[in-house]
């Protein structure tokens, strides 16, 4: 009479997600406001970023039309640094994970 047979096992290593992966992206996301005209926004994305005009445009019309617009990814050091940027040319923005 033969015995019961185990099952193979596999072990297996947790991974443990915290959401603090420092290599994850951060966005600035600039908000449309009543304030700012779309030609200053258009310019402030071409000084700042050093966008040409064409992409510059496209994101201001995303800031108008949808609400908002990611204009920049990268580190979080960068993506702060880039933030005060628009803050100081009078923007509204902010930051967040990509």
């Amino acid at each position: 009479m033969a015995g019961p047979l185990s099952a193979p096992t596999k072990e297996v290593d947790p991974v443990v997600e915290d959401g603090t992966n420092p290599d994850l992206p951060w966005q600035a996301i600039v908000w449309n406001d009543p304030v700012n005209l779309m030609s200053y926004v258009t310019y402030v994305l071409q000084k700042i970023f050093g966008y040409p005009e064409p992409k510059a445009t496209a994101l201001m019309l995303d800031v108008h039309h949808k609400g908002k617009a990611a204009v920049a990814s990268g580190d979080k050091d960068k993506i702060e640094a880039d933030v005060a940027k628009l803050h100081a040319a009078g923007l509204w923005a902010t930051m967040q994970r990509a």
